[in-house]
């Protein structure tokens, strides 16, 4: 069993936010694979797809960024999950919008949600998927910035790599991290 957790924040007035590309991708995931009804457990919205012979479980915390432990940490606990076994999905400023960036392990690079999991889970050793929103524009707070939706032409770009994102994590599942770093970075 693997496990998916896209970083975001709940509610409409979050919805297709910079911030927000780790729900997106989730979204992309259950869309494509026949998704389960969402279920509310561990703070989280969790729905249930298979990939090949693989059950994969897609997860959106519900705690809102900063808090993104509070989920994942217990999560992680019940399934007695591998860390390797967790992929999390989360938005980056410095990667240039639209661009995808897997790792096995590393820091948060700032990266709250992720900081957060890393907190709760005592190590950095999962794999962990970004995609780039495009660094925060001069004159503008980065909490704005990430909490702003994009532009039109911005949007095209995000939907396409959303969908490369969710390519992604299906070939993790199927084929293995290294494979995929090496098709996708």
């Amino acid at each position: 069993m693997k496990v998916v957790v896209g970083l975001g924040n709940p509610g409409r007035e979050y919805e297709n936010t910079r911030h927000n590309v780790g729900f997106a991708v989730i979204g992309a995931l259950s869309r494509r694979s026949g998704g389960t009804r969402p279920i509310a457990k561990f703070q989280a919205e969790l729905t249930e797809i298979r990939l090949g012979s693989d059950k994969v479980v897609l997860v959106c915390p519900l705690t809102y960024m900063n808090r993104s432990g509070t989920t994942i940490g217990p999560l992680v606990a019940f399934y007695k999950l591998p860390l390797e076994d967790l992929m999390v999905v989360c938005d980056d400023l410095s990667l240039p919008l639209g661009k995808i960036r897997l790792r096995a392990q590393g820091s948060s690079g700032g990266q709250k949600g992720l900081q957060d999991a890393i907190r709760v889970l005592g190590s950095d050793t999962f794999p962990r998927l970004r995609l780039g929103i495009g660094a925060t524009p001069v004159g503008w707070e980065t909490a704005d910035f990430v909490l702003s939706r994009f532009s039109a032409e911005e949007t095209t770009v995000v939907q396409q790599a959303v969908v490369t994102a969710a390519d992604a994590v299906e070939s993790w599942v199927n084929s293995g991290l290294s494979a995929t770093m090496n098709k996708f970075n």
